[in-house]
Order: C-alpha cells, then structure tokens, then sequence
C-alpha cells in the first residue's frame, strides 16, 4: 500500500539519522521532512512581504532574528544624503548590527552585483542544500547586493518614475524580481516538488526574505545610480545627485538593510563569522 510504503520511508530515514547521531538534535524535526512548516507566527512588524514565514520549526534562531529585523524601523525619509556615509543615523545602523550580533548558523554572505545573473537561485539552492542536504535550519544566508544587482532593491513606483529599466541594457522592462510567483504560494510540506515553493520555480526576492534572506542595499550603489541617471537625462525632477539619491533610498523595499558601503561591510561579516561566496 502507498500508505505502508510511506511509512517504510520515513523509518529508513530514521534509522539513518540516528545512525548519524541527528535524532534527538531537533536538526531531523517534522518540518524538515515537509510535514509542519508553522507560517502562522511570522512577525507582526512592518519589514517582511505578505505571506507566511518558510523557516523551518526548527530554526528557532533565524526566526528570532528574522522576527526582530521585521520590528526594526528603516529611517526611508531622507531629503538628501552626502557622497560618503559618517554617521550611523545615515544607515540602517540597528538592523546591521542584530544582523553581525545573532546567533543563527551557519551563516554564509553573498556578493552579488549582476541583476540579470543567477543570484536569487543560487542563494535558493544554498539554503536547500543547508537546511535538508545537512540539516542546518537555522541556515542564515545575507545577501550584500551592489552594482546593477541593487536595482532589483527599489520598488516599482520608483522603476517607473525614473525609467530604471534603461540602466539595465534592455534586459529589464520592470523589477520582476520583486514579483511574487504562482509556486511561491504553494504547499511548503512538499519540499520535493519539482515546481513547488522551494524550487526554482518559486525564485523571488519577497519569497527569499521569507525564508529569513537578508538583503542588504549598498548606498554606494545607490548613489553611483542616481549620478547615472542625471547622466542619463532621466532626472526628471531636476535634483541634486545627492537629493536622488535620498529618493532611491526612500524607495528601497521593505526588510531591505541599507550599509554604507557593500565592500566595506563584507569585511565586517565575515569577522562575524559569514563564509563569502559569490
């Protein structure tokens, strides 16, 4: 019966696990078989996109954290800002910092500058590989995003109005990666499926933060992007490099984490303890 072969399974995964000592660990818990997967207590605040949180029941620590960064204010009011950032009031000072001082792990960073590269899927399969591969739910995975990849960190109004598309080579009519999928929405007990939640089907910036990815937006970035699009003519408002690149900053998705500079923090993270990969 398909019933008994399913049960057959699991006991054959059970007796491989405490073969190898996991059982009695929490790392082989019912969620990361697919069976319990708790998006009911997701964070109240205001930093996560809609949508239950994809972190498995053991990975008490991501959620902590990514719970904490969702409650955590981003000061996205700027009327200006200067070319190099001296003052941690200018940055998302408090969430960098629950970010450095947390205790979830593995933790790996990610350098990530091309837009229309493998990022997001790569990052998708780093936590796959972690969280079932050898059982680390609580997996944290930061994305330090810079270069063109920063673009995908704006919001569409501000696509739209400034014609961000044209900084993209053609290859970009809108920020799809902000887009939600069809299989984002899908069962999160079949991890297995082919085009399910956890599968390339389902690549999205709103469905990583949701699996606790942090994105962290480079103000260099930012602020290269705005003397681009003065160069460009697509100033349509007439402002100073700095006062745009105040809007572009304003308009940075929500949970994003803005740094004073990518290569700068790296350097930081991985003192905290981050593996780079790139």
């Amino acid at each position: 019966m398909a019933g008994d072969a399913s049960r057959r399974a699991v006991l054959r995964l059970g007796g491989l696990a405490a073969g190898a000592g996991l059982l009695g660990t929490g790392l082989l818990g019912t969620s990361l078989l697919g069976a319990a997967w708790p998006g009911a207590a997701r964070a109240a605040g205001l930093q996560l996109p809609p949508g239950p949180l994809l972190i498995p029941s053991e990975g008490h620590a991501l959620r902590r954290l990514t719970e904490h960064l969702s409650d955590l204010p981003r000061r996205r009011s700027f009327t200006t800002v200067p070319m190099i950032l001296n003052d941690p009031a200018e940055w998302d000072a408090r969430p960098l910092a629950a970010v450095l001082h947390n205790d979830a792990g593995p933790r790996q960073v990610w350098n990530n500058t091309d837009l229309a590269g493998p990022w997001l899927n790569l990052m998708r399969n780093a936590l796959n590989t972690e969280i079932w591969g050898f059982r680390h739910p609580d997996f944290l995975v930061v994305s330090v995003t810079h270069g063109p990849a920063n673009l995908a960190l704006y919001d569409q109004s501000a696509w739209d109005r400034y014609q961000l598309a044209k900084l993209t080579g053609g290859r970009f009519a809108r920020n799809v990666l902000i887009e939600e999928t069809p299989a984002g929405a899908l069962d999160p007990g079949d991890y297995e499926r082919p085009d399910g939640v956890f599968s390339s089907a389902a690549v999205s910036i709103p469905l990583l933060m949701r699996r606790g990815v942090v994105f962290m937006s480079c103000h260099n970035a930012i602020w290269e992007q705005a003397g681009a699009l003065i160069a460009h003519g697509l100033n349509r408002d007439g402002l100073s490099q700095g006062a745009l690149a105040a809007e572009l900053t304003n308009h940075l998705i929500p949970g994003v984490v803005l740094v004073p500079g990518a290569v700068g923090t790296l350097p930081e993270l991985e003192q905290a303890g981050f593996t780079y990969a790139r």
